[in-house]
């Protein structure tokens, strides 16, 4: 990288620690301040940083809607994959990713099991969302007035003797599904099928997605298919960190492996 280049980069996260004046930036770049004003001047000019009424810099809002237009570009899916893949390559179930659009949980990704039993799901194909671990995920995630306001709308179809049907306990699972951090789906729509996910999560923090691990009763128990949770969340983070753009720690890098 230039000289050039990585002063001005530098100032960056200088400015994010609050508005600084010329002298500052010039301190923490170890330079002349008029090498530190050529730079300034030049990220101004591009709307990267603003200069105040009172001489100190900030950062510019021309950066935040750049940061802003990144994040919406991001496919989820596309970064989710690999890592969907290499779950499913370590469990042989099968694995599933979704997101909430337009007050639907829709499947955008599915990678099959390795065994003959299959489930009916399919891309593209909304979830039971009264039910369903994803679905449980992403709505947990909602402010609490909104997340009240779904409840009270949706129908709650018994699909088996495990399905919640009201919009109290369903609201219940949801808090608990928010403190815990992830949610299960344990015969709530196929008697015969258990579920494990966790959500994956923006750079502010927010459930931009969910992802699961299913399984039928003939291959695991409920019991052996809870002890995956912690693989389950490991690859949800790695999932968020990457699509959030940070660097994932050591420890958390060999416990992937």
């Amino acid at each position: 990288m230039s000289q050039t280049v990585d002063r001005a980069l530098s100032i960056l996260p200088l400015l994010a620690e609050g508005p600084a004046n010329l002298e500052q930036v010039a301190g923490r770049l170890g330079v002349h301040k008029s090498t530190a004003l050529r730079l300034l001047r030049t990220l101004h000019e591009h709307g990267i940083v603003h200069r105040q009424p009172d001489q100190r810099y900030r950062l510019g809002t021309r950066l935040f809607a750049l940061a802003q237009q990144a994040v919406e570009n991001l496919d989820v899916r596309e970064i989710a994959h690999p890592h969907l893949v290499e779950l499913n390559a370590q469990t042989g179930h099968t694995v599933h990713l979704a997101v909430h659009e337009e007050n639907e949980v829709l499947y955008i990704d599915k990678v099959e099991s390795r065994y003959p039993v299959r489930m009916y799901s399919r891309i593209g194909k909304p979830v039971a969302i009264t039910v369903a671990a994803v679905a449980k995920l992403l709505l947990a995630d909602l402010p609490e007035q909104e997340r009240r306001a779904v409840a009270q709308r949706l129908d709650y179809p018994r699909y088996t003797a495990r399905s919640i049907t009201d919009p109290a306990t369903f609201l219940a699972e949801l808090a608990k599904v928010r403190e815990q951090g992830w949610a299960t789906d344990l015969g709530g729509h196929e008697e015969s099928i258990n579920c494990v996910g966790a959500p994956v999560r923006g750079p502010d923090g927010r459930a931009v997605a969910a992802m699961s691990v299913s399984a039928p009763n003939v291959v695991v128990s409920a019991d052996e298919l809870l002890t995956l949770l912690p693989l389950v969340r490991r690859t949800a983070d790695a999932i968020s960190d990457e699509y959030s753009g940070r660097t994932p720690s050591p420890d958390n890098t060999e416990r992937q492996r």
